[in-house]
């Protein structure tokens, strides 16, 4: 049987805030690694959106995409699922349970140029 996807029922806001989190958690500047938990990865500097977008490293995220990021029940949702450790709104720890999760959004959310 193929494993479930979606398998803790996160809502869609969730999961955009989760692929945010995990993009983040690859880029230097955000990241680094956590100190309380092994393979966990403090996030922090989040990004200011600039008019309609902000950069992630060499991706663009349209603004309406990120709203997660400052909606703290996007946070607490994510962390009592086990995801992430909240720090609302300066940082988030990303479990190693969080950065493996697969929300399938990274395509649809990270545009990236083609050149």
């Amino acid at each position: 049987m193929a494993p479930k996807k979606n398998p803790l029922n996160l809502n869609p806001l969730q999961l955009r805030t989760l692929t945010l989190l995990q993009e983040l958690a690859r880029l230097p500047g955000h990241a680094r690694p956590a100190d309380d938990e092994p393979g966990a990865i403090l996030v922090a500097n989040l990004p200011q959106p600039h008019g309609d977008h902000f950069h992630l490293g060499d991706a663009v995220v349209m603004t309406r995409d990120a709203t997660g990021l400052a909606n703290e029940a996007a946070w607490i949702a994510l962390q009592r699922k086990g995801l992430i450790k909240s720090l609302f709104p300066r940082a988030a720890v990303l479990t190693p349970a969080g950065l493996a999760y697969d929300t399938g959004l990274g395509g649809s959310l990270l545009h990236r140029g083609d050149h």
